[in-house]
């Protein structure tokens, strides 16, 4: 079993759901029967149920090809009309899709019908630049309607959109672009973040840039936002109003075939190149939606919702765009920081609203914990019937916190796992069905299968750690890497060949709850953020000091896992800066590389790294050493004495 699974026994503490709440619940338990009995078909019946099919399927699953699966391949649907138009078209157009909040305190609400009017612009103008079914699109936007817009013109147009969260580097977006081939980029000068400005225009013309910049981009459409200067390269670069303003608002949705692509997006892997995951329409749309219905328990005529992630990630694909609007809800999405201009923005924005569901990560939960209760108290947070988790494991503590003080020790909570993979939410507690328990992730959604494996495929025993594997096709899953399918095959089905696994440990518990025990591979989970150690070890190497790096995941009560590193000067570079000030450097590298997310927390200069008498580094003594614990076997390193004088050195 590997070494980094923690197998001490969990929280025991249950909470029953409140009466009230379990009577009037969208999920009852009976749904679990139900998707055991019917197989595959209760993916169908829910397919049919959620959305509208311009072509009707006749057939669920297609598994001939494996690992690549077809869902409804003989049907046909647009996502856009099933987020927009149908929601009109049924008399809800009045309703209000979108609450936007800007981070400066400017907002706008969208309903319906508006965000419909839009998005029919928006793909007149793709069309106008000659985007068309199947194109790539990258965009690189703060978190604004116009992002939201863009991402349903993209996919209305039967094209395909890869999102860059607006926080990585030049670098990270031109590797993006050039992956994927985007012959577009759709962009903002600016976006507020943390009170000022940062700019976004100025990294897209760096990653365009004709010395070895991206070669298939054509156009860069540009949102005003936030009133920097930018430069503007005449017949490549167009305003988003100006454009908008002379569309056509009229644009009939027509239908593609259910597994049309509908979008890239970018995760690390245990390579320095990221991985494309590539996702389809009519599958990832099916179980989006359901996801989103039952688990958040979502009364659409009368909840305001609100999840917090960027749309950079796959969470602000699932449950900020496609689940939601497919569901008809009404939501708040917000643009800036969860302490600016205050440290109370978050509580303010669900006082304003009357947000009853609330979706966030551990992350932000343990930094309000460390601010204080008496914060939150401060608003009427009475409106909140309904939290979720979402990113790294949760731990009790927290859950307790977000209970007692967000929930007022009622509330029930959704602590969900799932991955870019896979879509759409995998394990979760149903809120009206489930007995919670702190810390725990529960149960497999109806119609998911999972197991808990060691590493030669068998069973393990409850309170064992072991593999999370997933054993039957689902509908949100990849469809693939985009370019390259022996990647996925070999990253995700080698290991056990008709099972799924990417590197999640978990055990379950006496009542067959399951319980996440983090990454078991060299992919780290920052604030819900998957980044690989060797992307981060690439970045560090090319600096022109540093001859060797080594990166690891330390446990975080903040942030779930942080970035530490232990870096080799080269020895023409020893003495040269005193220790902090070279980590210092290498810090500010790493985030112009990569992206602040990936600047490591800590790096320790050290003079040699623990390695095998094969030359490979053992990264689980070096996490050892970062989170203080009782030093592993060091038996099969060359030179034991050297963790000796890392350890020095780190305590």
């Amino acid at each position: 079993m590997n070494e980094k699974i923690d197998t001490s026994m969990p929280d025991e503490r249950s909470f029953a759901p409140p009466a009230d709440f379990a009577a009037n619940a969208i999920a009852q338990a009976e749904i679990y029967d139900r998707a055991q009995s019917e197989g595959v078909e209760f993916w169908a019946n829910q397919a049919r149920e959620l959305l509208h099919w311009h072509t009707p399927f006749t057939e669920t699953l297609d598994w001939s090809d494996a690992p690549v699966a077809k869902w409804f391949a003989d049907g046909a649907l647009n996502v856009s009309y099933n987020c927009l138009d149908r929601h009109v078209e049924q008399g809800r157009g009045e309703r209000v899709a979108l609450h936007w909040e800007g981070e400066p305190g400017d907002s706008v609400s969208l309903t319906y019908a508006a965000l419909t009017e839009q998005v029919k612009r928006a793909a007149n103008v793709l069309l106008s630049l000659g985007i068309r079914a199947g194109d790539r699109v990258a965009l690189y936007m703060p978190l604004i309607p116009e992002a939201v817009v863009a991402m349903l013109a993209v996919a209305r147009i039967g094209a395909i959109h890869s999102v860059v969260f607006g926080g990585f580097s030049a670098e990270s977006l031109r590797n993006r672009a050039d992956d994927a081939g985007a012959k577009l980029v759709i962009t903002a000068d600016g976006g507020y973040r943390k009170g000022g400005v940062f700019a976004l225009k100025p990294v897209v013309d760096q990653a365009l840039a004709s010395d070895g910049g991206q070669k298939t981009v054509q156009n860069v459409l540009v949102v005003r936002r936030g009133g920097n200067d930018i430069e503007w390269i005449d017949n490549r670069d167009l305003w988003w109003h100006e454009v908008m303003e002379s569309a056509s608002p009229e644009h009939e949705a027509q239908p593609f075939p259910a597994e049309q692509p509908l979008f890239i997006l970018y995760t690390s892997g245990t390579t320095g190149k990221p991985k494309g995951i590539l996702h389809t329409s009519g599958g990832y749309l099916t179980q989006a939606a359901f996801t989103h219905k039952n688990i958040f328990d979502l009364h659409a005529e009368s909840d305001i919702y609100w999840c917090t992630a960027d749309v950079g990630w796959i969470t602000g694909h699932s449950y900020v765009v496609y689940g939601p609007l497919a569901n008809g809800a009404t939501q708040v999405i917000y643009e800036g920081t969860p302490d600016t201009p205050h440290p109370g923005r978050w509580w303010e924005i669900i006082q304003k609203y009357g947000v009853t569901i609330f979706y966030t990560a551990p992350t932000a939960i343990r930094s309000f914990m460390k601010l204080g209760s008496e914060i939150p108290d401060a608003f009427d947070l009475s409106t909140l019937r309904l939290l979720g988790s979402v990113g790294e494991p949760i731990n009790p503590e927290a859950w307790m916190w977000y209970r007692d003080v967000i929930g007022a020790g009622k509330t029930p909570i959704v602590d969900t796992w799932w991955q870019t993979e896979t879509g759409a939410i995998m394990i979760s507690a149903l809120p009206g069905v489930t007995s919670l328990k702190p810390g725990s992730a529960q149960v497999a959604v109806p119609g998911i299968s999972i197991d808990i494996l060691d590493d030669d495929g068998a069973g393990v025993p409850d309170g064992t750690g072991g593999l999370l594997v997933i054993t039957e096709p689902w509908p949100s899953m990849l469809r693939g890497i985009w370019g390259d399918d022996e990647r996925f095959r070999k990253t995700y089905w080698q290991k056990f060949g008709d099972k799924y696994f990417a590197g999640d440990g978990a055990k379950r518990d006496r009542d067959g709850d399951i319980w996440l025990l983090g990454r078991v591979d060299d992919v780290m989970n920052i604030s819900g953020h998957r980044l690989s150690t060797a992307e981060i070890e690439s970045s560090l190497v090319a600096h022109p000091m540093v001859a060797e790096a080594a990166v690891v995941g330390a446990a975080d009560e903040l942030t779930g896992q942080a970035v530490v590193a232990f870096v080799i000067l080269l020895a023409s570079e020893v003495g040269k800066l005193e220790a902090a000030e070279a980590s210092a450097e290498l810090r500010t590298h790493v985030a112009q590389q990569i992206g602040a997310i990936a600047r490591p927390a800590r790096i320790f200069i050290v003079p040699e790294l623990p390695k095998t008498r094969s030359g490979k580094i053992m990264r689980r003594l070096l996490q050892d050493v970062a989170e203080g614990r009782e030093i592993g076997d060091t038996t099969t390193l060359t030179d034991q004495s050297v963790l000796n004088i890392i350890n020095a050195q780190v305590n």
